[in-house]
């Protein structure tokens, strides 16, 4: 009776603590949105705004050269501008990024997940707490670039016969007459 009592606790100590390793671990995968942590992380706050930020979510690195510099900590939507509002937090050894720099929204790879990339201008007055980045590309959507390609690759464009080739009687030079 007491060896099978004392393999049920040890069973449900091994779930608990199977249980607690996966939590933690799910907080700590990058784009999760979930932190285990006290108060705000170090760094400053620099704010973006963006015409379309794709698939951009919380947690997002912030990257420059290449290099993780901050992350993405909100993402709202300004109803004067009509623009996606980004909240970024640089981190503090990061403190000589350019006023001027240009941000924008990349791609990880084909189908990897999105982050901001920040390319530095060249002012000597640099981004401190509250600053907010003018100069912005939004995030390349491959949908609409699918769209547009379609929408010209059938259409074939003015003066062709639908389909993009051309007919016998079309000139190169459209000033000649035609046979």
């Amino acid at each position: 009776m007491r060896a099978t009592r004392s393999l049920e606790i040890g069973t449900g100590l091994f779930v608990i603590l199977g249980l607690a390793a996966l939590v933690f671990l799910t907080t700590q995968l990058p784009n999760s949105g979930l932190k285990l942590g006290f108060g705000q992380a170090p760094g400053y706050a620099v704010t973006a705004e963006f015409d379309n930020i794709g698939d951009l979510k919380v947690g997002a690195p912030v990257r420059m050269a290449g290099v993780r510099i901050g992350d993405v900590t909100a993402v709202g939507f300004d109803n004067q501008s009509y623009r996606a509002d980004v909240h970024l937090r640089i981190y503090p050894q990061f403190s000589q990024i350019p006023e001027d720099s240009y941000a924008s929204i990349e791609t990880e790879g084909l189908l990897g997940g999105q982050y901001v990339g920040i390319s530095p201008g060249g002012m000597t007055t640099y981004l401190k707490n509250g600053s907010q980045i003018l100069q912005t590309q939004s995030a390349i959507v491959l949908e609409n670039l699918i769209n547009k390609f379609f929408a010209n690759f059938s259409s074939g464009g003015s003066g062709s016969s639908g389909n993009g080739a051309k007919t016998p009687n079309q000139s190169q030079n459209p000033q000649e007459p035609h046979p």
